[in-house]
């Protein structure tokens, strides 16, 4: 069917949005991450003089990083509307936070969502699968202490005791607060019939919204990160975590992500901002850690049950468009969340201004050596 001249000038200007993007997008990243690189390098007599105030520096660059990567989608329209607890009351605490995983823009959805929450983004660790260490992002998340996980039963036992080494060498040496994980081990559309056949075998509730999580990474978690008198174990480095003054993980942060018509975006519709503004709903719960079991058949089934409550949560959600309110409650409230706009044109104009600075700080130094 021929395309009227409406229609031809709406793809039109859809595809020359969406190379302008592109080609913003690849500046910014030629100028943001070899200078954030380039920052740390200068800096490591401070890292040696006083680490404490080098990792905050790092921090610090590293929530900027951040947020440029939110701009990218704030400015497309695809906002974030949050439901359930306030996680801001425990930002300045230690938490685990647990998220489903429908495609790339998840992170994404998180890295907006979490830019007005104090310190976390800062003070926050990843886990990500391990090809995401070959990305243009993938340097930044080396240095700034993230964990790339291996997935398949081959590589599971070894990647656990990595991670329990990661934890105990990274975490509290560079005061991290948070760290985020999507224990589903992958994206809905490709582990969901394998989780239904898994749920079938073994009795388990059949999922369509997520899949049954699986139980490593948040074990060695828990075991490492909790202060022995919560859960009644040893956590490892308990020497740094004492010298970092550390409390362990006090709260974990159950966190749904939702798309309208259960259509989630992934990282090139981020980019390009080629679909309509699109709001992205974010439902909170927050536990205590001390009520979360130690035990791993008792922490397999809390786990479990906290899945099943995304799957009531993400069904009332594609039913009515809307999160269903707290038990005891008729109404659940929202709120919007909000970036300032000033403030994303400042940190971008420091990413171009700081490459400019290399530059030519660079071409300095070649006309004086050659």
């Amino acid at each position: 069917m021929a395309l009227t001249l409406e229609q031809a000038q709406r793809v039109g200007y859809t595809c020359l949005k969406a190379l302008l993007r592109f080609a913003f997008m690849v500046a910014n990243n030629l100028v943001a991450i070899p200078s954030y690189v380039l920052y740390l390098i200068v800096l490591q007599p401070l890292r040696i003089l006083d680490s404490k105030s080098f990792w905050y520096i790092e921090g610090v660059l590293f929530k900027w990083l951040l947020a440029m990567v939110a701009s990218w989608g704030w400015w497309a329209g695809y906002t974030v509307v949050e439901w359930g607890d306030d996680v801001k009351a425990v930002s300045e605490d230690e938490a685990m936070v647990l998220v489903n995983h429908q495609a790339t823009g998840d992170v994404c959805t998180l890295m907006m969502c979490l830019q007005d929450k104090g310190t976390v983004v800062r003070q926050m660790m990843w886990l990500m699968d391990h090809i995401f260490k070959y990305t243009n992002f993938g340097i930044v998340s080396l240095i700034h202490g993230d964990f790339f996980i291996r997935q398949g039963k081959a590589h599971r036992d070894q990647q656990l005791v990595l991670l329990q080494d990661h934890l105990e060498k990274y975490y509290w040496s560079r005061n991290r607060k948070w760290i985020v994980l999507f224990p589903e081990g992958g994206f809905l559309r490709k582990r969901r019939e394998t989780s239904q056949a898994f749920a079938k075998k073994n009795n388990l509730p059949f999922l369509k919204h997520v899949t049954l999580p699986r139980l490593g990474a948040t074990q060695v978690i828990l075991k490492t990160l909790v202060a022995p008198q919560e859960n009644g174990t040893p956590p490892g480095g308990d020497a740094v975590r004492k010298e970092s003054k550390s409390k362990g993980l006090q709260w974990v942060i159950d966190t749904t992500i939702a798309y309208p018509k259960a259509e989630p975006i992934d990282i090139q519709t981020w980019i390009l901002g080629y679909r309509q503004p699109t709001v992205t709903h974010v439902h909170y719960r927050i536990f205590p850690v001390k009520d979360v079991p130690a035990e791993p058949e008792a922490l397999t089934n809390w786990l479990y049950q906290r899945f099943i409550e995304k799957e009531d949560l993400l069904t009332h959600f594609y039913e009515t468009g809307a999160f269903p309110p707290p038990q005891g409650q008729t109404k659940a409230i929202s709120r919007e969340m909000t970036l300032s706009n000033l403030w994303l044109v400042a940190i971008q104009s420091f990413a171009f201004l700081s490459g400019g600075m290399w530059y030519c700080l660079f071409q300095y130094l070649y006309h004086c050596l050659f």
